[in-house]
């Protein structure tokens, strides 16, 4: 097994270990999909990844972490990001989607403009909703809890959001529970002061990810992979933590989800996270190997014989990447050069392909 190697989840299969990891662009306008997104994802489905994962797409226009967010709340989303899927899966890459609310972390502005919250005025709005009334920082806004019914809203918003998916021809969905968004401010006992039946115990808390998880199952089909973004650590003592996400991870198993995307912190903005090289890959591989299920590796993994090795020791099936694919599209092309594994180029640059080093005989 090998980052080149095919990887087989239910009738998809993924010509190698490489994928992309949504990345917001914050290029949308009443959260349709651009020429921009087209471009964007579409060279890196041309540079050779085996998957490619929309950015985070929400579910309502209130689940959008900034005016400019793609969004799948209304069928007109739909046509423009089928041309968007139907292009990956030309190039060989398979196209996924994930779909999120950003809850008390949304109405802030693009990263370039600041990335603080906005007003009404600056294309914001009011309320936001979390698990609790906490906000996210001392500048934030202060969210609503959601009642009962308000969560009942945002289940039937993501289940809806997964059937247009399907229909804008998307072959992995992968539900967004990490980084501080609604899903994640319910798991964790840092934003979740509840007394109800989602909040408190371990299994309450997790009640509306594995909610979620069993609806949207009804609809996305059974031959087609499902995916669930989680941050395993919140990197602070009392939060959500590596032996809950396990747990979390085992349930959702049960439920049919077939990959974790791991990653980790962003539901608190002082949180004291150690960073380095491959700094979440451990998170990965105990999920793996203590779960059972599959999973994905990301963060700070910028190297071919890096990544490689993430796969080859069985600390992740997949490695997801962001930044360094920013810097590069045609990193998985360039990665086999480097790697001297075989990768199919574009014909229309097959004159610029490298040939492989000869190997020297004994």
């Amino acid at each position: 097994m090998s980052l080149f190697s095919p990887l087989q989840i239910k009738d998809i299969e993924f010509k190698n270990r490489i994928g992309v990891s949504p990345m917001c662009q914050y290029s949308s306008e009443d959260g349709f999909a651009t020429d921009w997104h087209l471009v964007h994802l579409g060279s890196r489905a041309v540079g050779g990844a085996g998957l490619v994962i929309v950015e985070a797409t929400a579910v309502e226009p209130g689940g959008r972490i900034s005016p400019s967010d793609l969004g799948l709340w209304k069928d007109e989303h739909i046509e423009p990001l089928r041309r968007i899927a139907r292009f990956i899966e030309s190039q060989g890459s398979v196209p996924g989607i994930q779909i999120a609310h950003a809850g008390r972390k949304a109405s802030t502005a693009a990263p370039w403009e600041g990335g603080g919250p906005v007003s009404q005025e600056q294309g914001g709005w009011s309320p936001l909703v979390s698990a609790s009334e906490i906000s996210f920082d001392s500048e934030s806004q202060m969210p609503q809890g959601l009642t009962e019914s308000g969560i009942a809203e945002i289940r039937k918003a993501f289940v809806d959001t997964a059937r247009r998916a399907l229909q804008a021809g998307f072959k992995v969905l992968e539900l967004h529970a990490a980084h501080g968004y609604l899903l994640h401010q319910f798991l964790s006992p840092l934003s979740n002061r509840r007394t109800d039946a989602y909040g408190g115990s371990f299994e309450n808390r997790i009640r509306l990810v594995t909610e979620i998880t069993r609806d949207v199952r009804q609809v996305w089909p059974e031959h087609l992979p499902l995916f669930v973004r989680i941050s395993s650590t919140d990197w602070v003592e009392g939060g959500w933590d590596a032996e809950q996400s396990v747990q979390l991870a085992m349930a959702l198993k049960a439920l049919g989800v077939d990959l974790i995307d791991v990653s980790s912190g962003g539901l608190v903005p002082d949180a004291k996270i150690t960073v380095g090289p491959g700094y979440q890959v451990p998170f990965a591989e105990q999920i793996r190997k203590e779960a059972n299920i599959l999973t994905a590796a990301v963060g700070m993994i910028t190297d071919a014989a890096q990544a490689d090795a993430v796969v080859r020791n069985g600390q992740a099936d997949m490695v997801l990447l962001a930044r360094e694919l920013l810097r590069d599209p045609y990193w998985p092309l360039h990665a086999a050069h480097s790697l001297e594994a075989d990768a199919e180029w574009p014909r229309q640059y097959q004159r610029a392909k490298p040939r492989l080093k000869q190997l020297q005989s004994c």
